[in-house]
Parts: structure tokens; sequence; C-alpha cells
């Protein structure tokens, strides 16, 4: 059976904040897509499949702070909501997502 293609944040957000992205100059480039120490989550390209534990990722416009400022945000997202259910049962919880990048 073959795997659905998954898509990072950036790819489904088309926040243009990755690498080459629109936004890079007036927002900078987004965290989630240097984060390396997430690297393979959910079959993403670093922090691009769990950017809500990343501090610093761009929703509704603006620039969001640390995981505890922000992911009440992130778990009404419809990204977070897509990687959710892609991923059952073998979605990876935020807290031990956490402690990867301790």
């Amino acid at each position: 059976m073959e795997r659905k293609s998954r898509l990072n944040c950036w790819e489904f957000k088309r926040c243009g904040r990755q690498l080459g992205g629109i936004h890079i100059q007036d927002l900078g480039r987004c965290p989630a897509t240097l984060e390396e120490r997430l690297d393979g989550v959910h079959d993403g390209v670093n922090a691009g499949r769990a950017c809500w534990v990343v501090a610093g990722t761009l929703c509704r416009n603006e620039v969001q702070g640390t995981f505890a400022q922000k992911f009440s945000n992130c778990k009404e997202c419809d990204f977070y909501a897509k990687v959710r259910d892609e991923e059952y049962p073998n979605f990876e919880l935020s807290a031990m997502l956490l402690s990867r990048l301790k």
C-alpha cells in the first residue's frame, strides 16, 4: 500500500516563511523550517509536521511565542487537526515532542 504524501505546515498554510519563500524578507524564516531535532516526526521535514511545539511560528499572520503561549491556538488549527488525524493512532503527544527539544 502506497503512503500518501505528507505536507509540511509551510506547504499547507502557504505562509511563505520557508527557504526561498515570499515572506522571508518581511517575516523571516520560520523556526519550524530550521528545527532539525524534529526532522522526520510524522514524516515531516524538520518541524514541518510538529510546528505547534516550536516557538516563533506564524499563526493568524502573527509570530507566536512559546509552546505554552500558543498551544491553545494550535489545538484549534486546521493543520494540527490534519496531522493528528493522518497520524492516528501514532500521533506523538506534544509532551513527547517537547522532550526532544531539551
